[in-house]
């Protein structure tokens, strides 16, 4: 295969835009999708996704509309699923010419570049080369190894969201029944700070709307997120939000083309016409500072309550459904205006505008993703959020709710299914029930301390399904030092990437089926399931012809590996399991709550919804009622010169993958390596729109990292605040920075410096 180089890194910018999709979104979705594969297989992947007979989209967790259009995908759904239907192939031949050490130097766009994976390959140790290897080989190696472990604590196994409910389902199976409950996933690293705060205050860590009442709002909040680039199909939604007489409030660091006007071009007034405008309010705010804004309005809201006894909050929703609204409402008196203008960066009449927004409201939405949760006080910050909510009874209701917008397509499945560390007793019990065993009750691992363990040698097997846990993790170095440290190093992919190059002793990568491929089983053609954002789980159908007949499905990997690991008196079917479908989503349906008469159900087109008991008026708290929290607003200690960097995602890029070096909606073209600063920002710094800088982090212990040679753009980002790419800034995280009581990595709150590349020369 000739290989496929990185566009030339010449950095040419121009000026943001003002509007998101309309016919360049097609184009562009077009001309990518045809780099990768014909005509006619794109066709057949475009007419199929998101379609109730076809399959759910990789790309995002945002759900499907009732009514769907024939054409039911963004650009970026349309790169996805194309960059998976790919017709270049990394076959055994590939493997000889390009050793591990070289193929680490590639950069991430290059590995995803050179197609699908074709058949199972081992790195030996010693070995320079990945080598052939077969099936029954490889699940021995595996099987031998996790035996060979003198506690099954010793053993990993990492998930991200691509994994279908089936094959989570059984994965956490597997690994309970081995007995450990290390079961890190992609979750841990975004939005762990949302269920912590929900299962806090509210007694269940999803949201609670639907997209019924996205369109019923009367006011939504968009906060910390980018619709137009990480979920671009939430445009559309808002779109009828609009429509309907409802406004918007978006709130980030950076102005966003997609939150400032939507051309949508499904609709002739997306293609012809100016499309509609979808903020109405733009606040800019102060990286980290969402956690005053909310406290100043609910401080606003008590105020008026004050003025107008009776009148602005919800008496009867308050006394008869939440606890501990005393102690909060004395708390959120106490902001300061200096202290919110302060940590927001937002001017007094910004805030007091969109207060009277809120009063003027009656049913209202706030929508939230990584800008919140990626900072050490996110889960506060969320709590807050859910007090401004309780203040005027806006949850359990029509048009009114918590909205956590996940971003990747089934991350809230694996949960559900059981993909977590810390899964509450009741569950353990009932899997122990369903297949006659006890599950272990200990604890297990996160990604952060997945990381140390593997660090500290606590740790010696990593088994990766799904995902590129290398480049979607905090603190490179550390990382990539820890996955070095295995014994054993097992990757569970459909493409190639950074995770299959940096490796343990021995290293396995083993392909398997991506969404769009068919699925052929032994009692015929499969379907699997997935959940979105909004708690609506439907059957996903591959329509593709596998990309390689040695590929077999996560199902069957995970069910094949787990009955050599367990041995013959293991009683779990692992084999019927795999011939059928049908028999897992029987055990999940006495297992998990809310899914009785599974696949019956979930066969239907549309699928179907999980109750939230929250739209019940149900709060499985300590309390039983939804529960008012007193939130201390967090500021980052940040010193004179320092910025606070949050990291983000290009829009051609999906996750850690990025598709082109361009970001064009932010004006940045045919470069990565970048930093997005305010020009006032950077004439203080002594710098200038175009400078070479390296970004220097310093962790409390005095300690630096430091992200070489980027480009200072002067951007309308928010005082104080700059921007960069992840996972090139990846690096500039410390494993020890994360998040209160989620240890979600702080990876939106990183406080730097820039300093001139002269200036660096034999710098640390």
């Amino acid at each position: 295969m000739t290989p496929i180089d990185d566009p030339e890194d010449e950095l040419t910018v121009t000026a943001p835009k003002t509007w998101a999709a309309g016919v360049p979104g097609v184009v562009h979705a077009v001309e990518y999708s045809l780099s990768q594969t014909s005509l006619v297989r794109t066709g057949r992947t475009l007419l199929n996704i998101n379609q109730t007979d076809g399959f759910d989209c990789p790309g995002c967790a945002w759900p499907e509309p009732r009514d769907r259009h024939r054409n039911e995908y963004c650009e970026n759904g349309a790169k996805h699923v194309n960059d998976e239907a790919t017709t270049r192939r990394v076959t055994a031949e590939f493997f000889r010419e390009h050793s591990v050490a070289e193929l680490d130097t590639m950069s991430d766009h290059w590995l995803n570049q050179q197609g699908r994976l074709t058949e199972p390959m081992v790195r030996r140790p010693g070995a320079t080369h990945y080598e052939p290897i077969g099936w029954d080989a490889a699940l021995e190696l595996i099987a031998t190894s996790l035996r060979g472990l003198e506690s099954p604590d010793e053993a990993l196994f990492y998930t991200s969201g691509r994994l279908s409910n089936e094959a989570a389902f059984l994965l956490q199976l597997f690994v309970r029944a081995y007995g450990t409950n290390n079961l890190p996933d992609c979750s841990n690293m975004c939005h762990e700070s949302s269920g912590s705060a929900l299962q806090q205050t509210l007694g269940v860590g999803k949201g609670s709307v639907s997209l019924e009442d996205i369109y019923a709002a009367d006011l939504v909040f968009v906060v910390g997120q980018n619709p137009g680039t990480n979920h671009p199909r939430m445009l559309s939604a808002l779109e009828q939000t609009k429509r309907n007489g409802g406004k918007i409030v978006a709130v980030n660091p950076l102005p966003e083309a997609g939150l400032i006007r939507f051309k949508n071009p499904q609709h002739a007034r997306g293609v012809l016409g100016r499309g509609t405008a979808i903020a109405d309010y733009f606040l800019k705010i102060r990286s980290g500072g969402d956690l005053a804004l909310f406290q100043m309005l609910n401080r606003l809201l008590l105020e008026a309550e004050d003025a107008a006894p009776g009148t602005v909050l919800d008496h009867r929703f308050i006394a008869g459904q939440t606890s501990g609204f005393e102690a909060f409402a004395e708390h959120a008196r106490r902001i300061s205006w200096d202290t919110a203008l302060t940590a927001t960066g937002l001017t007094r009449a910004e805030i007091e505008q969109v207060h009277q927004q809120v009063l003027a409201s009656d049913k209202i939405i706030v929508c939230w993703a990584m800008g919140l949760t990626q900072h050490k006080h996110g889960v506060p910050t969320i709590r807050e959020i859910v007090d401004f909510l309780l203040l005027r009874g806006n949850l359990g209701r029509p048009g009114a709710g918590v909205c956590p917008v996940r971003g990747h397509s089934n991350v809230q499945g694996d949960r559900t299914m059981g993909i977590w560390e810390r899964m509450p007793q009741s569950f353990l019990d009932a899997l122990g029930t369903e297949f006659g065993f006890t599950p272990p009750a200990a604890h297990g691992l996160d990604s952060v301390g997945a990381i140390r363990a593997m660090r500290d040698g606590k740790a010696k097997v990593f088994v990766g399904v799904a995902g590129n846990f290398v480049r979607a993790t905090p603190d490179s170095a550390v990382t990539e030092a820890a996955l070095r440290r295995c014994e054993l190093t097992v990757q569970i992919s459909t493409k190639l990437n950074r995770s299959h190059t940096v490796c343990g002793a021995t290293a396995l990568i083993l392909p398997t089926l991506g969404r769009s491929d068919r699925d052929i089983q032994a009692t015929g053609e499969q379907f699997v399931t997935v959940e979105d954002s909004m708690s609506e789980v439907h059957a996903s159908r591959g329509r593709l012809d596998p990309a390689s007949p040695h590929l077999l499905s996560e199902v069957a990997i995970i069910s094949r590996l787990a009955r050599r690991t367990l041995g013959q008196g293991n009683t779990i079917p692992w084999e019927e399991f795999v011939a059928d479908y049908r028999s897992i989503r029987d055990r999940i349906s006495r297992v998990v709550p809310g899914f009785e008469n599974f696949d019956e159900r979930v066969d239907r087109p549309g699928g179907l919804r999980l109750a939230n008991p929250v739209n019940a008026g149900i709060f499985r708290t300590s309390t039983g009622k939804a529960e008012f929290t007193c939130n201390d607003v967090a500021m980052l200690e940040v010193p004179p010169g320092y910025l606070i960097l949050q990291s983000l995602r290009a829009h051609d890029q999906w996750n850690t993958v990025p598709y082109t070096n361009n970001d064009r909606y932010r004006g940045i073209h045919n470069a990565r390596r970048v930093i997005m600063v305010n020009p006032v920002d950077l004439a203080e710094r002594g710098l200038t729109d175009g400078d070479v800088v390296d970004i220097v982090s310093v962790w409390h212990d005095g300690t630096e990292r430091r992200a070489q040679n980027f480009v200072a753009v002067a951007y309308p980002a928010s005082r104080g605040s700059a921007a960069a790419y992840y996972p090139e800034t990846n690096v500039l995280v410390p494993l020890d920075s994360v998040a209160d009581i989620s240890n979600t990595p702080t990876s939106k709150g990183i406080v730097v410096r820039l300093e001139p590349v002269e200036a660096a020369v034999g710098a640390p």
